[in-house]
């Protein structure tokens, strides 16, 4: 063969060559080449449907190799739509006959579409799914679309459905329920449950719109809704056998036949991570904070009242002022700061009965508006306990029939009512914030309670949460839809409407929900000491929503306390203690200290319930350390009020096994309640916080009887931080400068004091241009 020739041949075989890599390298992301399965990708994640059902098979993580579907458990579609015609329920699903087709309307979208379903008795239903890839992350987003819904009256639309989750090992479940749950070996909690099945409401139960399911080791499943709207929705875990977990979301249309069509005004999102809670935070974080209620919060806005944002301690105790104001005013003498109070049990009804026949204050409208005053003019704020949500069927408001039109409606058109009192067996009946009726009530008695009982706002349990309602008279839509948040922040701006002159009071809202951050002034949020009322089960608290929203708003609360629980006068008397309110067993001091240093921590106002005097000998040491986590976090109020969450440093923690007592105002009432466990936790606590100055702060509790070593080392960019800068340890005694730190290289070595407790300051050193 001639030289040139040679030459020829090798240059067409480089030119096929070339050929053959663009066609790779530009080959359209959505691929057509397996025989069942119709494929779009990115760089990041593959999705995969079967081509012959749109059946969701393939969800497969590129960069860390990992499947996430067992494809042979996958039985159905990835939606279900429930609807009901004149008196029967209908279910469409994958039983269904129909013609599916799909198409790919660019590289990065993918169309499903489903029609001709037989056995309709209409012609023009059809459902049309969209997923989308991100451009650059390992998300997807999907759509839905239903048309020829006329005549049909939808009450439920599953999607996405997506079946046959592997187990991961060693899973973890984050669920933000009000300040957030990690649920160990979830699978095994959820076929634990009824029908092995978890839901989760929202707005309601859930403060944002998202759940994770991880092995922080491996690879984590993230299903989210990018809905800034409040739209009801629930979310759901259920595990069919053998070992098939499915995810759900189940979105809610209004209630109307007369609508030909159905797509939510949001997306839903399925994505893939590498972490753990820490790194779903931030995930949800960078949408969340850009949506309105972050950006028209209260605290952000700069609304709440000065004197809410310097509180250093809540006293959340009940009954009379004596029992309530005279101990608050106690502790503030002790710690030399200000103290509010958060009061139960001061109304005339007896709790959790006769809501909302709450006036007169059961000691009397004189000494109650004297106690009130006097403590307010010593520097000790009080607001008291009014029920949002409830009307109780003993009432006398209830018994003359006036109320019940106003009330939640189910789709059978009956109330929604719930005994939550185990001692009168009395049902409290949901009100709705659809109606003028009770927005106006409740306005008025929230202006009684500044302008004549002279408090400084209400603690408004249960608004935080969401109902739908099918009542055709209350002027809503029926059912689903986004009405529930919009009528509840139509009532909080009535109840602000009233003029309270200069007194400045504060509405406060139960749990914590992203949704009502533009509406309330700080969320009760308990689960610090969730022991206290569930016990020891997989569920951990961990501190989801200040993750996401610490600097938008002000979390406070617990159920912390020395003593047994009170009960309350006006219950019946049969079922009374001899001595409520006497100290626990010291075998559950550490307990104390643990929910208050995890408070600490985490960035809430501290808080006692069941306070009094005698605590501070008969518990002395507790009560010490609560009033140095109370005095330290005051000097800290940059990173541990208005700071943003960060991850915490890794520090080796010794652990303990711990007494619990499950014990409340219901919790460990009945003979048979276990009241008593023990807990495996750590002795040193731990968070982490930028404040506005860029400087970090690592707040330290330790709840150890001995010293505890602290070392840690991080590196700068991992916080942000300039390569350069200072040290300093800030705790009860002062503050001291500890190092400097240089190459981005951060190093901490000291040790704490028996129940010591401490800020470790990173001041970078400032750029000079």
């Amino acid at each position: 063969m001639k030289k040139s020739d040679l030459i020829k041949m090798n240059h067409y075989k480089y030119s096929i060559f070339l050929i053959l890599i663009s066609l790779i390298l530009f080959l359209p992301r959505c691929k057509f080449a397996d025989e069942t399965i119709v494929f779009i990708e990115n760089d990041k994640i593959q999705l995969g449907f079967d081509k012959s059902t749109g059946s969701f098979l393939v969800f497969r993580d590129l960069v860390n190799d990992w499947e996430f579907i067992d494809k042979g458990l996958v039985r159905s579609l990835p939606w279900e739509i429930t609807y009901h015609k004149v008196s029967d329920i209908h279910k469409i699903d994958h039983t269904y006959s129909f013609d599916f087709s799909y198409s790919a309307s660019d590289n990065s979208t993918l169309i499903l579409k489903w029609e001709n379903f037989a056995g309709m008795d209409n012609d023009d239903f059809k459902i049309t799914a969209r997923i989308t890839l991100d451009n650059d992350k390992s998300f997807s987003y999907w759509n839905i679309f239903i048309e020829g819904t006329k005549g049909k009256l939808i009450t439920e639309v599953i999607f996405p459905k997506i079946e046959g989750l592997k187990n991961t090992g060693e899973e973890n479940l984050v669920v933000p329920t009000w300040m957030g749950s990690l649920i160990n070996d979830p699978r095994s909690a959820i076929s634990g449950r009824s029908g092995n099945r978890w839901g989760w409401s929202y707005p309601g139960s859930l403060s944002s719109q998202v759940l994770a399911l991880y092995n922080s080791d491996k690879i984590g499943f993230y299903a989210s809704c990018n809905d800034s709207l409040s739209y009801t929705k629930n979310f759901a875990l259920e595990l069919d056998k053998p070992d098939n977990l499915i995810y759900e979301m189940i979105n809610y249309p209004v209630y109307d036949s007369t609508l030909n069509s159905y797509t939510p005004s949001y997306e839903a999102i399925i994505g893939s991570f590498r972490g753990d809670w820490i790194t779903v935070a931030g995930i949800y974080r960078e949408w969340a904070i850009n949506q309105s209620w972050a950006r028209e919060s209260r605290f952000k806005q700069g609304l709440t009242p000065s004197w809410l944002e310097n509180t250093a301690l809540w006293v959340w105790n009940r009954g009379h002022s004596d029992n309530v104001l005279t101990p608050a005013l106690a502790l503030k003498q002790r710690l030399g700061l200000p103290v509010s109070v958060f009061w139960h049990w001061w109304h005339n009804c007896s709790y959790d009965d006769n809501f909302p026949e709450y006036f007169p204050p059961r000691e009397g409208a004189e000494s109650f508006i004297d106690a009130v005053t006097a403590a307010r003019e010593q520097g000790v704020r009080c607001h008291i306990y009014m029920n949002a949500l409830q009307w109780g069927d003993a009432s006398e408001g209830w018994k003359s029939g006036r109320v019940e039109p106003y009330t939640v409606k189910d789709i059978n058109g009956n109330i929604r009512s719930r005994a939550y009192n185990r001692f009168s067996g009395n049902a409290l009946i949901n009100m709705c914030v659809g109606t003028d009726f009770w927005r106006d009530y409740y306005a008025a008695l929230c202006d009684s309670a500044v302008n004549i009982f002279q408090t400084s706002g209400v603690y408004m349990d249960q608004t935080c949460l969401s109902r739908m309602c099918y009542d055709h008279d209350h002027g809503h839509d029926l059912g689903g839809g986004n009405y529930w948040v919009e009528n509840s922040a139509k009532l909080i701006s009535q109840v602000r409407a009233n003029d309270y002159g200069d007194r400045e009071p504060i509405f406060t809202g139960e749990g914590s929900s992203e949704n009502w951050l533009p509406h309330l002034d700080a969320f009760l949020t308990l689960q610090a000491s969730r022991e206290r009322y569930s016990g020891v089960t997989q569920i951990e608290t961990i501190p989801f929503f200040q993750a996401v929203y610490h600097q938008y708003g002000i979390t406070y609360g617990s159920y912390s306390s020395l003593v047994t629980p009170p009960y309350d006068a006006l219950w019946p008397e049969e079922y009374a203690p001899e001595n409520p309110e006497q100290p626990l067993d010291e075998k559950f001091n550490q307990q104390f200290l643990m929910e208050q240093a995890r408070s600490f921590v985490w960035g809430l106002q501290p808080c006692i319930s069941n306070y009094h005097d005698f605590l501070a000998t008969e518990r002395e040491e507790e009560i010490k350390y609560l009033l140095n986590i109370a005095r330290l976090r005051y000097e800290s109020l940059d990173y541990l009020l208005y700071g943003q969450f960060l991850r915490p440093p890794e520090i080796e923690v010794p652990e303990k096994e711990i007494y619990i007592s499950r014990l409340s105002i219901y919790a460990g009432r009945s003979a048979d309640a276990v009241t008593e466990f023990t807990k495996t936790v750590p002795l040193l606590y731990k968070g982490a916080w930028k404040a506005g100055n860029n400087n970090i702060g690592i707040a330290l509790a330790s709840i150890s009887d001995d010293d505890l070593p602290v070392d840690f080392r991080i590196n700068s960019r991992d916080y942000d931080l300039p390569p350069s800068g200072n040290i300093y340890i800030k705790n009860n005694e002062g503050k001291k400068h500890l190092s400097f730190y240089s190459d981005g290289d951060i190093r901490v070595s000291f040790s704490l004091p028996p129940r010591g407790l401490s800020v470790v300051e990173i001041v970078p050193e400032k750029t000079v241009f």
